[in-house]
This record gives C-alpha cells, sequence and structure tokens, in this order.
C-alpha cells in the first residue's frame, strides 16, 4: 500500500522521542493525533482546495527531505536511463512528491465518499480478466507496485462486488495502525498485517477472492534478482511462489491519475506462468514475466511511481541473475 516515509515511521520501528527539558514527547502518538485530526478535518474540505494544499505540501517535502529526495533521484536514474537530462529527472521527481501527497488527501477523505463518488472518480478497464480468471476456481492474485492511487481506486473493485484481500505495512504505534486500517478497509477491502500470518491468504484465494499485493518493494531482503530497467533489481517472489502454489491465476494492474485528479484503472490479462517442476526456475521464469509487466507502466508514466526508497541496492550475500 501507499506511504509516505516523511510523515510516520514503519517497518517495526519505535518512534523515536524528543526530550524537551523532562517531557518525553512520543512522536508515534503525535503521528496518530494528527492523522486522527486529518481524518476528521480533510473530508469537508473542497477536492480543489484540498489536492492544492497538499500538492504545495509534496513541494515543500521535496525541497526539505534530502533522503526521501535523493532515492527517488536514484531510482529515476534506472527508469529515465543515464543519459536523462537533470532537469528532467527535477522535474519528474518532483512530481512523484506532488501525486504522493494527493495520495494523502485521497487516504484521509476515503472513507467519508460513499459509492456513488467513488465510482465518479474511478474508471476501470479490464475486469473481463478477473471474471475469466476467477472463473477458473483458484483465486487471483493482482499484483501491482506503488503506482497512481490505491487508496480510492480499490475501493471500486469492493463496489463491484469483488472479495479483496491485501497485506500492509505496519505502522506504529498500533492504534496508528488500526486507524489508517479502518480507513483503507472502508468499502469492505480486508487488510492483513505484513509482519503477521499470511494464512489469510491462502483462505481468500481458497474461496476463488482477489489477493492484491505490490511487487516493487521488498520488506524481507530475499527474492529474486531479475532485470528491471536493464539493471539487477532484488525483487520479493512472494506473489509468483504463492501463484505457483495456489493455481491462482497472476495478474498486473495499475492506475493513473488524471489531471482532474479522477483515475483510470487498467487489469491486464494474467501471466502465464511455467510450470515446469523446478520450481526456482519457475520463479524466476515467472518474476521476469512481472518484471516486465512492471516495467512497461512504470516507464511510461514515471511521474506516478511513489517509490521513495532505493530499490536497486541489492544484498551482497543475494545471488546474481
Amino acid at each position: 500500500m501507499l506511504y509516505h516515509p516523511w510523515l510516520v515511521q514503519r517497518d517495526g520501528r519505535q518512534a523515536s522521542a524528543a526530550v524537551e527539558g523532562c517531557h518525553v514527547v512520543d512522536l508515534g502518538t503525535i503521528s496518530y493525533y494528527a492523522y486522527r485530526t486529518l481524518g476528521a478535518v480533510m473530508p469537508r474540505i473542497p477536492p480543489r482546495l484540498g489536492y492544492a494544499l497538499y500538492e504545495r505540501l509534496g513541494k515543500l517535502a521535496y525541497e526539505k527531505g534530502a533522503t526521501s529526495r535523493e532515492n527517488v533521484h536514484e531510482n529515476l536514474r534506472y527508469v529515465l536511463g543515464p543519459d536523462a537530462e537533470p532537469e528532467r529527472t527535477e522535474a519528474v521527481a518532483r512530481e512523484i512528491f506532488r501525486n504522493q501527497a494527493r495520495n494523502y488527501f485521497d487516504l484521509f477523505r476515503v472513507a467519508a465518499l460513499n459509492g456513488e463518488q467513488i465510482r465518479s472518480l474511478v474508471t476501470v478497464h479490464g475486469t473481463e480478466h478477473l471474471d475469466n480468471a476467477l472463473d477458473a476456481g483458484h483465486g487471483v492474485i493482482l499484483v501491482s507496485a506503488h503506482f497512481g492511487n490505491v487508496d480510492i481506486v480499490v475501493q471500486m473493485l469492493a463496489l463491484l462486488d469483488y472479495r479483496v484481500t491485501t497485506v500492509d505495512e505496519r505502522l506504529k504505534p498500533e492504534k496508528l495502525y488500526r486507524y489508517v486500517s479502518s480507513l483503507r478497509g472502508s468499502k469492505g477491502m480486508t487488510l492483513v498485517p505484513i509482519d503477521g500470518f499470511l494464512r489469510p491468504l491462502f483462505r481468500a484465494l481458497h474461496r476463488n477472492e482477489i489477493v492484491a499485493l505490490a511487487a516493487d518493494r521488498n520488506l524481507t531482503g530475499t527474492g529474486t534478482v531479475v532485470d528491471f530497467f536493464g539493471a539487477p533489481c532484488l525483487l520479493n517472489d512472494g506473489h509468483v511462489n504463492l501463484a505457483l502454489r495456489t493455481g491462482a491465476k497472476l495478474i498486473p494492474a495499475y492506475s493513473l491519475r488524471q489531471s482532474d485528479n479522477r483515475f483510470e484503472a487498467f487489469v491486464e490479462p494474467p501471466l502465464e506462468l511455467e510450470r515446469t517442476g523446478d520450481r526456482v526456475a519457475d520463479v524466476r521464469t515467472g518474476m521476469a514475466k512481472l518484471a516486465a509487466a512492471l516495467q512497461n507502466f512504470i516507464g511510461e508514466h514515471p511521474e506516478q511511481w511513489v517509490m521513495f526508497q532505493p530499490i536497486w541496492r541489492i544484498p551482497r550475500e543475494s545471488s546474481p541473475i
């Protein structure tokens, strides 16, 4: 799911504390109450004003967030190519920050949107691929990236009567995680913490439902090294392993934010996974196909890839391609 490192702490790390005299301020608690306040106020603000406000916050985050800015520029060196003009890279990077800020405005207002409003904001193309895959009876693994918008777009699947389960990063403190999950799950989506038991994913597929996963950030440090934008990149391969193990169809999908802050979502045909009996080889082949699918839509719209961690840094112990 979508996140931004300059707003809250995650990945199991405790929020730090600030000490002023004898007072200790828990930044996690501050984040929680800030989110609750924003979740109460933002739905009352007209979208035009809200987006304008958050675009300014995105501009500020780009200028002040040195680490996130450097990480985005590092990723763009692969996506745009080493010969990209510095002005082009900076323009795309700034738009990434603005788009992620817009995503946060959407997160804070999503629970207040009714079904009719969401239908007016989201157009989904390719649902026949979901229907055909579900007809096979083994469920669907819908794979995307931290791209476009998720918090509003995925609600449309619930409104179309699809049952969706996804994993989400654990935010600290726990009450902040529960609150953000309540926003994202407000229209019926089921969320499972990524650091918990993943049995609900198997159960969802067994019920012939949809499991939605992001494939572009590796939180485990393990996976498969694939060619991604012409360079080796270690990507988590859990979704391909899950598809091979369960027989579920593996389907790439993505959404695009339009200039009027409406969204178009695209569901692509299932990837044809090989089942030769050699699991390692089959995972590697499936990962290559998935990486190619991700590369297609990220390469066409790099300004909508809201990834703030450098994903091409491979641990030394990982195997080469």
